[in-house]
């Protein structure tokens, strides 16, 4: 079975499934389904299961690009844009408990929260930026869109910084989670920074060179 089969057939619908495992524990839980259950809180339960799986499957889609450049698996990219589109299905669903179950659905009051909550704020602001990236995934987009399109989705840096961040004020007392999550990002943020910068010093090593180079008779 040759890589394209591979991809298609065994490892994306594993990654399907792997995605889709948090809701169906979720569902399980709120349904008494295999002894689950959401605790005495389930709201408060449902909201944090779907805001930290939002935030590990951006963690995820970032790793990406350090795994196939450092492990030499250039067709791991190809699931890179399911991850990214399940963290933004989670970022939704998280808002959208928030939303209907938790403020039932009294939007001034959610507006009022947006506004004067800083760790609402910053994670409503995350959900949006997230939103464009997601409807511009398509190859079609891609190709409408040609280079603006990887300017656009270098925004999800900034939806996975303030995601980080709305976890650290949301938590109030034990950060210490949040700063794992905090550490992990400036690693995966650090390695893409180096990388461009050794790119840019050899692509102006080579243009040195190739200006100083005498001139051939």
């Amino acid at each position: 079975m040759n890589v394209d089969k591979r991809y298609r057939y065994i490892y994306k619908p594993l990654v399907f499934i792997g995605c889709l495992t948090p809701i169906a524990w979720l569902f399980a839980g709120g349904f008494g389904v295999l002894g689950q259950s959401l605790g005495p809180d389930p709201i408060k339960f449902t909201l944090h299961t779907l805001g930290k799986t939002s935030l590990n499957l951006l963690i995820l889609t970032l790793l990406v690009t350090p795994v196939r450049h450092l492990a030499g698996w250039p067709h791991i990219v190809r699931i890179r844009r399911m991850l990214g589109l399940f963290a933004f299905f989670y970022a939704l669903l998280h808002f959208t408990v928030y939303l209907v179950l938790d403020q039932e659905l009294d939007y001034a009051s959610v507006l009022k929260d947006i506004a004067k909550r800083p760790y609402i704020t910053v994670g409503f602001t995350a959900l949006v930026i997230l939103i464009p990236l997601a409807v511009t995934s398509t190859n079609r987009m891609m190709r409408r869109l040609g280079r603006r399109w990887q300017t656009l989705h270098r925004l999800v840096y900034v939806a996975a910084i303030l995601s980080v961040w709305h976890y650290y004020w949301q938590v109030k007392r034990d950060v210490r989670e949040p700063l794992v999550y905090a550490a992990i990002l400036a690693v995966l943020l650090g390695y893409r920074y180096l990388r461009r910068a050794r790119s840019r010093r050899a692509v102006a090593t080579s243009r040195s060179g190739s200006a100083t180079a005498p001139e051939r008779i």
